[in-house]
């Protein structure tokens, strides 16, 4: 018997010493508490995507309207500008130019994403 109670004393210590000690509690104070918020909801990370994504989508519409959008004038015979595109239907012009543009640009913008977040999946990047 003395045998068994020096085993469920050592369990007993392993079971005290693996206990998790509970979190910190958070001094008070509001820059603490702005930290805190910056940290647990990755505001930082947030912004630098946000500000990314803002100049990569610049960038591609950019590419969009000085490159494809001639490249697509040059395949087309007669369509010079596409910005400047309009139709006429029952004696009134809709100008359907810089739509176009803006669909263009935004279906590379989609397909530019979506190999960003494959490859970061591939990655495993989070």
């Amino acid at each position: 018997m003395d045998k068994d109670d020096e085993i469920l004393e050592e369990l007993r210590k392993i079971r005290v010493s693996l206990e998790k000690a509970p979190p910190p509690v958070p001094s008070k104070g509001v820059w603490n508490e702005f930290k805190d918020f910056l940290k647990s909801y990755k505001v930082l990370g947030l912004a630098v995507a946000f500000v990314l994504g803002l100049y990569l989508g610049a960038l591609i519409q950019a590419v969009v309207k000085d490159f494809i959008i001639p490249l697509l004038g040059l395949a087309i015979p007669g369509l010079t500008n596409l910005a400047t595109y309009s139709v006429g239907v029952l004696k009134q012009t809709f100008g359907i130019g810089d739509f176009l543009v803006a669909l263009i640009t935004f279906i590379i913008v989609a397909l530019i994403v979506f190999v960003i977040v494959k490859v970061a999946k591939k990655w495993k990047i989070d």
